[in-house]
């Protein structure tokens, strides 16, 4: 991961245009905005992969060791070394997939410190988070474990720019052979007979900046050269993920499919962060402003980089994948000397931008694989925050809540709505179907102006509804250590009469209402 991101203006493709156009908003008496809606529930988008609400895991700050990692040894309540707090919390909220070790932190990273007894295991400066020593104590067994605690995919970030061919070839292997071969034997006498069956692997991270600060045709030449080697091993056939782009660099992404042509990776990464002007809690409604119109840029980016790789031979094929995405703002110094790099308390504003990022993706459900959020715990945009590793304190932020309320999405086929506004601080919505259930979520990201919202079935009609909403009037509001549930989802009333679906979106709200339609 790295912050230095684009921040360029780019054009809208043919796709973009399709954006909803916007629509008058008469105000009522008591000065709550109408936002009328329609929700073509018989045009599909494209199916709403569980993917799509994935999340990312690096060796950075407290985000593993203190964070989802303390130790067998640990007075903190752990699972065999993980946090069972963080254990339990990510578990009920299912987490679809996890990517580690990195980052940048990945190409610097060789897979052979972090497995075999702990106390043997070498000790490693982390060269690009801070300089510290890394123990190695959470290796790919740990990592393994951990997604199956918690039930999600593993993606493994494979070492391609202080890394050889031969050693993620290795890994590969050692992961998913099931039996007879050194590296399999090895990986069951470190304690697992059965074969991990990775399916997920990066090859490279960020591989224009801190995984290289290669050219693309010079990253495309390495990665057609490891990835002869990166097989299949027992059954397990490997979905491989070239470094793409930062944001919207389409130079980047041309220039590397241009040379691997023939060779195409399985899926392409891009990052792209919202990037802030004030500290996580001190945010004004301008500068939230600012923030939250950058999601505009990343659809657009979206949007640019789905053309290019169609416009390729077999390109359709290639799955787009978000692979970091999240606010980052301005990172205190005091939280930092406290809690680890880039801890970042997650805000009422910070939900607000999980929610604009999840109606996106539904609304994109056709042009994306796969999309990760930056951090799972501690570090950026995080689910969930801990104190320290000598504490049991974990706490589920708003980011996390509103995770919780697109879980209903997931899996479910994204339809088209009309008459949202393009670009915050207007209303978002998505909307998906399943059978007779149709999931409806919306953001509402403005400061002072409170909507009610009336939704327009077309194809279907509404029987009963139920609704759930995390709300607060503070901007800077969170959830702490001492008051972890300062800010929660609640139940909301929603209106359900035929063609109408009717609910009020009080400012600096996200709402998720799942109606059955008759």
């Amino acid at each position: 991961m790295k912050r230095s991101l684009s921040r360029r203006e780019f054009v809208a493709t043919g796709a973009a245009a399709s954006l909803a156009a916007l629509v008058p908003r008469p105000v009522f008496a008591d000065s709550t905005i109408m936002q009328r809606l329609v929700v073509h529930t018989d045009a599909e988008i494209g199916k709403i992969s569980p993917e799509l609400h994935g999340h990312f895991a690096e060796h950075l700050g407290s985000c593993v060791y203190g964070g989802l990692w303390v130790g067998k040894n640990s007075k903190v309540p752990n699972i065999n070394g993980h946090r069972k707090l963080a254990v339990e919390y990510l578990g009920e909220l299912g987490v679809p997939v996890l990517r580690w070790p990195g980052g940048c932190y990945a190409d610097d990273y060789h897979w052979r410190d972090g497995i075999g007894p702990v106390e043997k295991r070498p000790k490693r400066v982390n060269i690009h988070w801070g300089g510290t020593v890394e123990t190695n104590s959470f290796g790919t067994h740990e990592f393994i474990e951990l997604c199956r605690l918690i039930k999600a995919e593993p993606y493994l970030a494979g070492n391609v720019g202080s890394g050889s061919p031969q050693e993620m070839r290795d890994w590969v292997e050692y992961c998913n052979y099931p039996r007879g071969s050194d590296l399999a034997e090895e990986r069951a006498a470190n304690g697992a007979r059965e074969p991990f069956k990775v399916r997920y692997w990066g090859v490279g991270n960020e591989s224009w900046g801190c995984g290289g600060n290669m050219r693309p045709e010079e990253y495309a030449t390495l990665y057609r050269r490891f990835a002869v080697y990166l097989k299949e091993f027992g059954g397990t056939t490997p979905y491989l993920i070239a470094s793409g782009p930062s944001g919207g660099d389409i130079g980047w992404s041309r220039g590397l499919l241009d040379k691997v042509r023939g060779d195409f990776p399985d899926g392409l990464s891009m990052h792209y962060y919202e990037g802030g002007e004030d500290a996580a809690t001190s945010f004004t409604a301008a500068h939230m402003n600012q923030q939250l119109a950058i999601f505009e840029k990343v659809e657009e980016c979206i949007l640019l980089q789905r053309a290019v790789l169609d416009g390729y031979p077999e390109g359709r094929k290639i799955g787009l994948i978000l692979d970091e995405w999240g606010v980052w703002d301005r990172i205190a110094p005091e939280d930092e000397k406290k809690y680890g790099s880039l801890w970042q308390q997650s805000t009422m504003r910070s939900a607000l931008a999980a929610g604009l990022g999840l109606n996106l993706f539904n609304r994109l459900a056709d042009k994306l694989y796969m999309c990760n959020i930056a951090q799972i715990v501690n570090v950026l945009q995080s689910l969930l925050i801990t104190e320290g590793a000598e504490s049991d304190k974990c706490v589920r932020t708003t980011t996390y809540h509103v995770f919780s309320l697109f879980k209903a999405h997931r899996s479910k086929m994204a339809v088209r709505v009309q008459g949202q506004e393009a670009s915050p601080p207007g209303l978002s919505a998505s909307a998906s179907k399943s059978g007779n259930e149709l999931v409806l979520s919306f953001v509402n990201p403005s400061a002072d102006e409170d909507f009610r919202v009336v939704c327009t079935l077309v194809g279907s009609n509404a029987q009963e509804g139920t609704a759930e909403i995390l709300h607060d009037t503070d901007l800077n509001a969170c959830n702490s250590f001492e008051k972890p549930n300062a800010v929660v989802v609640q139940k909301h009333s929603v209106k359900v009469d035929g063609s109408k679906v009717q609910l009020d979106m009080p400012r600096m709200s996200v709402a998720t209402a799942v109606v059955r339609l008759g």
